[in-house]
């Protein structure tokens, strides 16, 4: 039985699951999205997450710290120049995993990993929200604003539901007064029809 297993081995020896991450991590910043197992994935992430972390400080010793790690120049130069910039406001989480079901040959968990920064239909979305984000755990400030907007928000609450009904009740009030002359009308024109009938 094998005790103390820390992480996991991917059923390969040091040398090879070293190159094998330092593989992916180049394709991963290369081409942004790369489709693996979970399992390889959550492997990735825990190798890969630092590396971004080092390159926001661009500088020869971090370019040569990335470079002893991902072994391909292509790969550093994209991610010191194209990446880092993008992901130089965000604290961590610098990647997505999203499941995508199960391989058909062997049914191993299948999923598809990404660079949070570069996906458009996710960016889009959230852009019109886009905050810059603290990592601190006080809240005095967050929930003074959230008050406020509450208290806005009430406000605003109160002040259509007034105007609406105002306009509401001159609306009904025209309307009772055509159906008024609408029915008084109608019984004009059955008096004139019940006389011609007598006639």
């Amino acid at each position: 039985m094998r005790h103390g297993k820390r992480f996991n081995h991917l059923g390969r020896k040091t040398a090879h699951r070293g190159a094998m991450l330092s593989n992916m991590a180049s394709s991963l910043i290369m081409h942004k999205r790369i489709n693996t197992t979970v399992a390889k994935a959550k492997a990735l992430r825990k190798y890969i997450e630092p590396i971004f972390t080092k390159s926001k400080t661009d500088d020869t010793n971090s370019r040569r710290v990335v470079f002893s790690y991902l072994q391909n120049k292509e790969s550093v130069t994209e991610l010191f120049n194209n990446v880092a910039e993008k992901i130089s406001g965000r604290p961590g989480g610098y990647t997505r995993i999203i499941k995508t079901g199960y391989r058909l040959g062997d049914n191993a968990e299948m999923c598809m990993m990404e660079l949070v920064d570069f996906n458009e239909l996710f960016l889009t979305e959230k852009s019109s929200g886009k905050s810059k984000t603290r990592r601190s755990r006080r809240g005095g400030k967050f929930e003074a604003k959230v008050q406020d907007t509450e208290v806005q928000a009430a406000e605003v609450v109160e002040e259509i539901p007034a105007e609406v009904a105002e306009e509401v009740k001159e609306e009904t009030e025209e309307a009772f007064v055509e159906e008024a002359a609408k029915e008084s009308v109608e019984t004009k024109s059955e008096e004139v029809t019940g006389e011609e009938k007598k006639d």
